[in-house]
């Protein structure tokens, strides 16, 4: 007999998330469909992108409006977001010309409570997100849209009721099955992907910056936020929250993505907190190690081979994952944002330097490297990669394709 829950959620749509929770989204082999990338890691499976020989170069570059959102491409096509006077735009582009195919406006404020406090610009912070041909996008004061991926077309729209935080809604959304999972409120919320109906809500207070992680516990489908005081661990069917151990940060900045490494989650924000190692799951949720070597403030790690590479406030560093230990560090690009793909790092200099290193526990070595975003704007957002170019943008609105191979 089908049973459903308090919050109106079918068996079947129970077991439909469980189905689709493995794969999440069937994407395409070199796509970027979503903020840190199909595996919501930071790491692409491409493999010989790189050619060291080839230089640096920018292949097309638009105006896209302030922001600090991502880029997701899927299906030869490029979203990207940005804001200009009194709304917000959503771009899409040919991901190889830079032509552009077509572009939805909102209107949206140029600001929030404490958005210019530490410079930052203004636009949107979320990363659009592919599924199918619906693209989903979260503005900063909680305008949730779903477009046509083809034209652009809206099919529906919602607004997140529970409190702005202090620079606005920052994470972007999460498909999970049949539900639309959004860092909001204390502990997460979901609508229905195909109408924007409300499934399930936590409490009203102000949210974190990050974004849902995907995990399966207990044989069920879950995700990880990184909420204004806490990593939370929360059942994708009905909400409830099933795990949590705090963590405090200055003015609730909680924006770097956790990092789900076996059966322990990585977390690490700014503003001298630092970072840890905790067990996911156990009713004692003390770290098994805690310290100061990595401070993610803009944005997070990425994992390989035990070690976790990041951006140490200012300097880029290398942990060892299991102790915590530092392995190397080097202060040369400053505060940066970093993906990883075939073994390298692919890492963006907040003025506006592409790098190319390898990564590795040995030290940190530039492959290459070259200027890709004009210098003096912020670039605070994290590059991607597809089919083997390297798309990245300031907060001024500058959005290029780049490529470093032949």
């Amino acid at each position: 007999m089908l049973k459903r829950i308090k919050l109106g959620l079918p068996v079947c749509l129970l077991a439909a998330i469980v189905i689709a929770s493995s794969a999440m989204l069937v994407v395409e082999a070199g796509e970027w469909p979503m903020y840190r990338g199909p595996d919501h890691t930071g790491i692409s499976k491409e493999t010989g992108w790189f050619d060291a020989s080839a230089g640096v170069n920018v292949l097309w570059s638009k105006k896209i409006g302030t922001g600090y959102s991502s880029i997701a491409i899927g299906g030869g096509r490029a979203f990207a977001m940005g804001h200009d006077a009194k709304k917000d735009t959503v771009f899409c582009f040919d991901a190889k010309t830079g032509k552009k195919i077509w572009a939805f406006s909102y209107a949206a404020g140029p600001s929030v409570p404490g958005e210019y406090m530490g410079g930052h610009k203004g636009g949107p912070y979320a990363t659009p997100t592919i599924d199918g041909d619906n693209l989903y996008t979260v503005s900063k004061h909680g305008d949730v849209h779903c477009l046509s991926v083809d034209k652009g077309s809206v099919k529906w729209t919602a607004k997140i009721k529970s409190k702005t935080p202090k620079w606005g809604f920052a994470g972007s959304a999460l498909v999970v099955g049949d539900l639309l999972i959004l860092n909001a409120g204390t502990a997460g919320m979901a609508l229905n992907k195909s109408t924007g109906k409300p499934v399930w809500s936590s409490g009203p207070a102000a949210c974190g910056y990050s974004t849902p992680v995907p995990i399966e516990h207990g044989g069920k489908p879950h995700v990880l936020l990184f909420t204004a005081k806490s990593v939370a661990l929360v059942a994708v069917a009905d909400g409830k929250k099933a795990w949590e151990s705090p963590w405090k940060t200055k003015y609730d900045v909680n924006a770097a993505d956790p990092i789900v490494a076996g059966k322990n989650v990585f977390i690490s924000s700014g503003y001298g907190s630092g970072c840890c190692l905790v067990p996911l799951g156990k009713s004692d949720p003390k770290p098994i190690w805690k310290n100061k070597n990595m401070k993610n403030k803009l944005s997070g790690c990425v994992m390989l081979d035990g070690c976790v590479y990041g951006f140490d406030e200012s300097t880029l560093t290398c942990l060892d994952l299991k102790t915590g230990e530092k392995k190397w560090s080097d202060d040369s690009l400053g505060r940066g944002t970093v993906m990883l793909a075939d073994g390298k790092l692919i890492l963006l200099s907040e003025k506006g330097k592409l790098v190319i290193a390898n990564a590795s526990p040995d030290g940190f070595k530039a492959l290459s490297s070259g200027v890709i975003l004009k210098a003096g704007t912020q670039c605070w957002t994290m590059p991607a990669l597809s089919d083997g170019l390297i798309y990245a943008r300031n907060s001024a609105g500058d959005l290029v394709c780049a490529k470093a191979g032949k």
